[in-house]
């Protein structure tokens, strides 16, 4: 049919791991087991939703991004056998949790681990961070054409810089890896994410704790104590 699909090699890495987070998963019925088919699949859904991008943006080619990632989450659902406690969290949350692992783990892989303080690695995302604590956010709907989606990540002060110094990229790629970067600073506690049944929505991780609270909260400076 002519599309073409390009998937980076940490792609690849990140699903093969999922299978991985599943064998020890305390959420997965280890005596069923993890079957080899769950990854075949994983991927399949994952380039398909790809494809998808590529006839709703009217595109001959694309290369998969993080969002495609989570088209991944029915592999997963009809594959693995839960345990109750996993059944109480239900299929599909499981399901998001391994893949975030994943992801997680890939992204410990390459860049400095964010829950170690102190020296480089903290100023490593600091610039990134510090971006929207200013009130910024960013917003990636799953089938946002190439242009838009490329236009909002470079919006992300540091982002582009910290993956050119870590990986050494270029093209289609490097924005493939600062998607999957907001996506593992999430993973992490460092970002807010709202996820939409279409689009992603990073921002400020204080800054939505304490929007969290209500306005009916604001009130609380009026009183004399």
């Amino acid at each position: 049919d002519g599309l073409q699909v390009f998937v980076p090699d940490f792609i690849k890495e990140t699903v093969e791991q999922i299978s991985f987070e599943a064998r020890e998963s305390e959420f997965i019925d280890q005596k069923s087991g993890v079957s080899t088919r769950m990854t075949i699949t994983a991927m399949e859904q994952i380039v398909s939703a790809a494809e998808r991008r590529t006839l709703l943006t009217n595109v001959d080619k694309t290369t998969v991004r993080i969002s495609d990632l989570y088209f991944a989450v029915p592999a997963l659902t009809g594959k693995l056998e839960l345990v109750y406690e996993g059944e109480q969290e239900g299929a599909i949350k499981v399901a998001k949790v391994i893949i975030g692992k994943a992801i997680n783990t890939v992204f410990k892989k390459h860049f400095p681990d964010p829950q170690k303080k102190g020296g480089d690695t903290e100023s490593a995302y600091t610039q990134i961070i510090g971006w929207f604590a200013e009130n910024n956010e960013i917003g990636l709907a799953d089938n946002l054409d190439e242009s838009e989606y490329r236009k909002r990540l470079e919006e992300v002060s540091g982002l582009r810089d910290l993956v050119e110094q870590s990986i050494g990229v270029t093209g289609s790629e490097t924005f493939a890896w600062m998607d999957f970067v907001l996506e593992a600073l999430h993973q992490n506690s460092m970002l807010s994410k709202d996820d939409l049944d279409d689009a992603r929505n990073f921002k400020d991780m204080v800054g939505s704790m304490l929007n969290s609270f209500g306005p009916e909260d604001d009130d609380a400076e009026s009183y004399d104590l």
